[in-house]
């Protein structure tokens, strides 16, 4: 999960790498962990993001990641990043 991690934050414009200040990131973030979301709708959702059939490809997998998990390990993720967002060291 920490490669997912990284992998995801990579592929967001740089301006937001700060705290929940950045409702991008928050956005990307839920849609990535709601099991609603089929690849499909995920790929177009952050086709802005993707430049390339390859790229477009590599949020496809990257979804499926997080498609393969347990709800419950989907909702401590969710409640992670929502502990690193509200840490002393994102305000």
């Amino acid at each position: 999960m920490k490669l997912l991690m990284i992998l995801m934050l990579a592929a967001l414009p740089p301006l937001c790498y700060a705290d929940s200040g950045c409702k991008l990131l928050e956005d990307v973030v839920e849609k990535t962990i709601n099991s609603d979301i089929s690849i499909p709708e995920y790929k177009e959702l952050l086709q802005e993001f993707t430049d390339s059939e390859a790229a477009a490809e590599a949020m496809g997998k990257f979804k499926q990641c997080f498609l393969s998990q347990s709800h419950r390990t989907l909702k401590n993720f969710g409640l992670m990043m929502h502990t690193m967002y509200d840490s002393i060291w994102c305000n």
